[in-house]
């Protein structure tokens, strides 16, 4: 069953949701931004160490509360470790009002008709299962989407929506998020054939049953209206995709309706070496600016 609190805490979008799911690809870079270099560590353990730490010291800052960030995308060994000696997903909730997601896709497959599709989950049920254990509402998968083709993106769609329905028979809330990448030259295109696949797919989701959505900010604003209205979407979330923050936001306070659900646009200038209060000030203006593109429409 679904926590009715956290639905409703999602439902009124008044805030957005924190992506802290980098995957081991894309630690380096994440930690590297962050000011740790690569001779720092020598192993994965290391690694992961060290974004933990990286992730429960924004959690544990005084300027993450539950008043402007309203949800935390998990990375699976963020939840399966404590912050705080507590759990993180239930962390997040009692002690910061933050609903918790999970990160559940293993990856992409290669390019095909423009786009990559999700990897194989053989032991999702099994993710699933233990995700429901851990107190987490929600999940998240991600495809991309490189080409205004309309085969792939149709498969994309198709996969998404068929993981999305066992998400959601396991009692959880998918945000299904099929990337469209920010500088191929037909984006625009992509977007629109992306809007009518999705819209189509809708149709999938079981009555009385509800999906979110992570979408690239659009060229056109207001592209994706008719999903925030409809009914059987919970929230429209959007993804800042390698904007910087000042652009993601500007691109989103356009955009009705629609909330941020950003990684590196939330955690741009954070660093490693910053005293406590320099870091908790820098986090605090960052979470500030994207609060307001959020609730701006």
């Amino acid at each position: 069953m679904t926590n009715p609190q956290m639905a409703e805490k999602i439902r009124a979008g008044n805030g957005f949701i924190a992506a802290l799911d980098q995957s081991g690809g894309s630690t380096p870079k994440s930690l590297r931004l962050y000011g740790v270099q690569d001779a720092q560590y020598s192993t994965d353990a290391e690694m992961f160490d060290l974004i933990h730490g990286m992730r429960a010291r924004i959690v544990s800052s005084p300027a993450f509360t539950g008043e402007r960030v309203i949800g935390a995308i998990l990375f699976e060994m963020t939840m399966d470790r404590d912050i705080d000696g507590k759990p993180s997903a239930k962390a997040l909730w009692e002690d910061n009002g933050v609903v918790p997601f999970l990160k559940i896709d293993k990856g992409l497959e290669d390019v095909a008709n423009g786009a990559q599709v999700l990897k194989p989950m053989p032991v999702l049920d099994e993710l699933l299962k233990r995700a429901v254990d851990n107190g987490i509402f929600g999940t998240k998968a991600r495809s991309v989407i490189s080409a205004a083709n309309e085969t792939g993106i149709r498969d994309v769609v198709q996969q998404q929506f068929e993981v999305g329905n066992q998400v959601l028979a396991a009692g959880l809330v998918p945000i299904i998020e099929p990337e469209i990448t920010i500088d191929i030259a037909d984006k625009a295109e992509a977007e629109a054939i992306l809007l009518t696949e999705i819209t189509k797919a809708l149709d999938t989701v079981p009555a009385g049953e509800q999906i979110m959505l992570k979408l690239t900010l659009p060229e056109v604003p207001n592209t994706y209206k008719s999903l925030c209205d409809d009914p059987r979407v919970m929230k429209v979330v959007a993804l800042s995709g390698g904007y910087d923050r000042a652009e993601a936001n500007r691109r989103l306070a356009q955009n009705t309706h629609m909330i941020a659900s950003f990684s590196r646009a939330l955690t741009e200038g954070l660093s490693f070496t910053q005293s406590d209060a320099e870091f908790n000030a820098t986090l605090d203006a960052t979470i500030a600016d994207i609060h307001a593109a959020s609730v701006a429409g």
